[in-house]
């Protein structure tokens, strides 16, 4: 039986910026920046859609990590989301040892949502108002859970037709039962596979993804530009090779009114 409550809780030619191939080991950089830092944020004001990561980007929280420390098992769990988000583990495994770990309930999911829910990062609000107002498509891509994005996508007037996240499932007496293993944000390489269908499905000519980690990086290509996000927190690896970082969404606001 399955029933998706909630993730709560963390990232995305001539055009390439920089393509990542994930394995075992840390990520690494197999082909050089190609864009300059003007003709990023030409691309960024001209996109047809942009792809936000969740989790440390558009909200401030982890929501693993919450539903962990909720769960009393916040440290080792902590551990192995840095591990994921810096691309040293591959995301499926680590999904997969984090919630082995947490085993969380319905009802905990539930409980988490309705006594900490999720913070939207400052400035969120306003730049995908503005997007929107520019008919720029919007969408959440989060190897997260699909009921938290969902609650996320609402807050920020966000379809959940454009929400993209794993769900967790449970068996009937709401105890857990894993997770739904054929969503495609449930692995290494699972973000870019959701922009590669948005672009045959809707024929964007241009998708910009935005996020805080190697999950979000390692999306472009097929992205035709990456943001980096450290706002709420920096990931070094992401930090170092992508072409345009910020820490405020300010920044992405003056963009679009130049």
């Amino acid at each position: 039986m399955l029933i998706s409550p909630f993730f709560l809780g963390k990232k995305w030619e001539e055009k390439t910026v920089v393509f990542w191939e994930s394995s075992t080991e840390e990520a690494r950089k197999i082909l050089p920046k190609m864009v300059s830092h003007s003709e990023l944020r030409n691309l960024f004001c001209s996109a047809d859609a942009v792809c936000f990561d969740v989790d440390s980007t558009v909200i401030q929280e982890e929501g693993i990590d919450e539903l962990a420390k909720f769960c009393g098992v916040e440290d080792a769990v902590s551990e192995m989301t840095r591990q994921a988000m810096g691309g040293a583990v591959p995301f499926k495994a680590a999904l997969t040892q984090r919630l082995a770990l947490i085993q969380p309930s319905r009802e905990q999911v539930q409980r988490l949502l309705a006594e900490h829910p999720p913070h939207l990062t400052p400035g969120i609000r306003e730049l995908v108002s503005r997007l929107q107002e520019r008919n720029v498509q919007v969408f959440l891509i989060s190897g997260g859970f699909r009921s938290i994005v969902e609650h996320v996508a609402s807050k920020l007037n966000i379809p959940s037709t454009n929400v993209f996240a794993n769900r967790l499932k449970f068996y009937f007496n709401g105890e857990y039962a894993g997770f739904d293993e054929t969503q495609p944000t449930a692995e290494s390489g699972g973000k870019g596979k959701v922009i590669k269908l948005l672009k045959e499905k809707f024929h964007f000519k241009k998708i910009v993804m935005v996020g805080d980690g190697a999950t979000d990086m390692e999306a472009c290509p097929p992205a035709d530009a990456f943001i980096g996000f450290g706002g709420n927190v920096i990931r070094q690896q992401v930090k170092d090779n992508a072409e345009w970082y910020i820490t405020d969404f300010v920044e992405l606001l003056g963009a679009l009114e130049e």
